[in-house]
């Protein structure tokens, strides 16, 4: 089969993801209705920050305007994962359902067909209140701006997406080993819900467990700290993005290693 570069899956996705945009937006009600949904739902998410706060004046150490720096740094971390993975969700369906084979004879990376096929386009909208979260907490703390603020948000943003991605990856991959597989990819959706909180709260078992095991702590926290307690930054922060790009890979290698194994529903 013949080798493809990085040129020809950036041209193959363009057009995919025009003609999926095209189809969404001919039925502009249910997009609308989703984006809002998904606004309405990070909306939420930050009240709930805000009715704690209202009893506590801290978490921890934490203040309200540093949960909600984490809060939205987590929002805009989970974006990609919820735009261009997001057909992680459906699938367990398509391998029960034997359709999952079809993806198996077209002359491209599997793992890219299939996660081009969908782009939620409605994540945008997590990803718009997740900045103004940010900007919000950033203002109200009173936190240092320099020339190079930008580029190491950045840096940490994508880090941090990367260990949500790979965490959806390894947990909507099950499907391939496991019959009753929804309960992981649900038990990896809510797990990801600690990510908004600092992870001092967590006893050092669970500490332990969300740094080096599900390493939920990376999706937000320790990003957040160059930014929130750079004095309290030890060397596990600055090799997040190495840690990520790893992390990654092994799904992506445990995802195909699965995909490859598939052979049909046998019937």
């Amino acid at each position: 089969m013949q080798k493809r570069n990085i040129r020809f899956y950036l041209r193959i996705y363009k057009k995919i993801l025009i003609q999926d945009i095209k189809s969404k937006m001919s039925y502009r009600e249910d997009f609308i209705i989703s984006m809002i949904g998904m606004v309405a739902t990070s909306i939420a998410g930050a009240a709930a920050f805000w009715l704690v706060f209202q009893s506590f004046p801290s978490i921890n150490g934490w203040n309200f305007y540093e949960m909600m720096f984490l809060y939205g740094f987590s929002l805009i971390a989970a974006t990609p994962a919820q735009c261009f993975f997001d057909n992680n969700w459906n699938l367990r369906l398509q391998v029960y359902s034997g359709d999952f084979i079809k993806y198996c004879f077209r002359p491209i990376n599997l793992f890219f067909y299939y996660m081009s096929e969908v782009f939620d386009i409605k994540g945008l909208g997590q990803f718009c209140f997740g900045i103004v979260a940010v900007v919000y907490a950033w203002i109200k703390l009173s936190l240092p701006f320099y020339w190079y603020t930008i580029l190491l948000l950045l840096v940490a943003v994508f880090s941090a997406s990367l260990f949500v991605i790979a965490i959806l990856n390894l947990a909507a991959s099950a499907c391939f080993w496991i019959i009753n597989s929804f309960f992981v990819l649900s038990l990896s959706n809510t797990l990801r819900d600690y990510a908004k909180y600092p992870i001092t709260i967590f006893g050092s078992f669970l500490r332990t467990l969300f740094t080096f095991v599900i390493p939920i702590g990376f999706m937000a926290f320790y990003p957040s700290e160059i930014f929130l307690r750079p004095e309290s930054v030890g060397w596990i922060v600055w090799i997040t993005p190495v840690y990520g790009i790893m992390f990654f890979y092994i799904s992506y290698k445990v995802w195909m290693k699965g995909a490859m194994s598939y052979n049909g529903t046998g019937s």
